[in-house]
């Protein structure tokens, strides 16, 4: 089958068509996955025991990057993990909300700016197993094997973990702002960036901790497993969908940690950039994310989707780097907006 166009000029070699033979339409009818029995009070159940594990944060400053003063922080996660993280304070402006940055899987070398306010104290955690600053530290570093690191079991599942890391990065960057005179810790609002790996482990993460008070999620993965294993794609999805058809009684692991699921029980206002087209995360999955939170906002949660739809993801195609920009600080002003609405 030929690539819809403009794809087949911009993509002419690719070996998947990568918007899967959706349109827009069809991608923005798509629901979110089945919620399986159980999967609510799970999640409540390892927020909860996250809420008990001390932060024993260590602050170490490795100097000023452009307007922010950098220190890598060391915190501990469940089962006595240690983590690090880069954390960044503005220089020369006062601190009016808190980020937690998530990654997309490739890790992350060092901290990157485009989504945040001047106003953010924003912490760069790196998720358990993946470099720069915890490649090996509980899960494998190759991403192929990372994906699948405790998958015969939900307690395990190293998606899961990543998402419950995500609460006890939040733990260190209050704790690490309780350090700092004048930054108001215990009562400043916080909000959730991430994308790709990133996007999937937030929206995880992010319904059950009333800290936050918004996100932004960019090309979400971990959503609507059952059209993610239905089709291949270049991205950490292919290892588990090559994994599910040798074992199958995987499925039930991955239905309790779908995106799409968990973004039905948001309570905040929540950026979801989907693409239209995407190799390494299919655009179903992506949209089922946004739907959850249309759904949430339906129910008068307190959610409220602001829906982009983007030419593409995980790739390079003319128009990109205005598109980006304007995402960027679309994502600006929406945290912007969450804490005002918050405050």
């Amino acid at each position: 089958m030929p690539l819809p166009a403009p794809y087949d000029a911009w993509f002419p070699d690719s070996p998947i068509d990568g918007t899967y033979g959706y349109d827009r339409d069809g991608l923005l009818a798509m629901p979110p996955a089945a919620e399986p029995d159980g999967f609510a009070d799970l999640w409540r159940s390892w927020h909860a025991a996250a809420c008990t594990v001390p932060p024993d944060v260590v602050v170490e400053p490795v100097g000023r990057r452009g307007g922010y003063d950098v220190s890598v922080v060391t915190f501990t996660a469940a089962g006595g993990l240690r983590l690090r993280a880069w954390l960044a304070l503005p220089a020369d402006a006062p601190v009016r909300v808190g980020i937690v940055h998530g990654h997309g899987y490739g890790g992350r070398e060092a901290a990157s700016f485009e989504r945040v306010p001047r106003d953010a104290a924003v912490l760069f955690p790196v998720a358990r197993g993946l470099g720069a600053l915890n490649a090996g530290v509980g899960a494998p570093a190759v991403s192929t094997e990372h994906v699948l690191s405790g998958i015969e079991d939900v307690a395990t599942f190293v998606l899961g973990r990543c998402a419950v890391d995500l609460w006890h990065a939040a733990t260190a960057l209050q704790e690490a702002l309780s350090q700092v005179p004048g930054a108001g810790a215990e009562r400043l609002p916080l909000y959730y960036v991430g994308g790709s790996f990133g996007g999937g482990v937030g929206a995880l993460a992010v319904p059950w901790d009333d800290r936050f008070v918004g996100a932004t999620l960019e090309v979400p993965s971990f959503s609507q497993y059952e059209q993610r294993l239905a089709v291949p794609c270049l991205g950490s999805g292919e290892a588990q969908r090559a994994y599910v058809a040798q074992h199958p009684e995987a499925r039930a692991v991955l239905a309790l940690t779908d995106a799409s699921v968990a973004t039905t029980y948001l309570r905040v206002p929540t950026r979801v950039e989907c693409a239209l087209w995407d190799t390494h995360v299919p655009p179903p999955g992506q949209f089922g994310v946004a739907a959850g939170v249309r759904v949430a906002e339906r129910a008068g949660t307190g959610a409220e989707l602001e829906l982009a739809v983007l030419t593409a993801g995980h790739a390079e195609y003319p128009g990109q780097v205005r598109e980006m920009a304007a995402a960027f600080a679309a994502t600006r002003e929406h945290v912007a907006r969450a804490v005002a609405r918050a405050t």
